[in-house]
């Protein structure tokens, strides 16, 4: 497995980690703002570093794929919708919120957030361990 890869997956099971610290915490308490807070810088330098590292070598060998193109299609389209209801997540609940609309919410996002790492990690990732780099 490439550095680049383990790097990512890592960063995805930090990120499950930070979430289950905000939820144990609590969304109307300071430390779980801060958290939620720290979860979102978390989210954004992970999918830069996707945008920087992983996604060019993965375009520039699509361009002789077709089946590794529509891939890529279908993930970042996938992933602008995931981003857009994570961010509204982060936005609707960085000052607090109420604890039954926190769960249910969070429970939408981590369900998203699983399903999508879960595909980036056996297709996205295996596509890019395949380019040897």
């Amino acid at each position: 497995m490439s550095a680049l890869i383990n790097k990512l997956k890592q960063e995805h099971i930090h990120l499950f980690e930070t979430l289950d610290e905000v939820k144990a915490l609590g969304i109307s308490s300071k430390k779980g703002q801060e958290r939620l807070l720290s979860v979102k810088n978390i989210l954004l330098i992970h999918l830069k570093e996707e945008d920087d590292d992983l996604y060019p070598p993965l375009h520039k060998a699509a361009e002789s794929d077709d089946k590794l193109k529509g891939m890529l299609n279908l993930f970042i389209d996938e992933m602008e919708e995931i981003s857009g209801m994570a961010l509204k997540f982060f936005d609707k609940y960085a000052d607090g919120g109420s604890g039954l609309d926190f769960a249910k919410d969070y429970g939408e996002l981590i369900a998203g957030l699983r399903a999508r790492m879960r595909r980036e990690e056996n297709i996205l990732y295996a596509a890019y361990n395949k380019l040897n780099l």
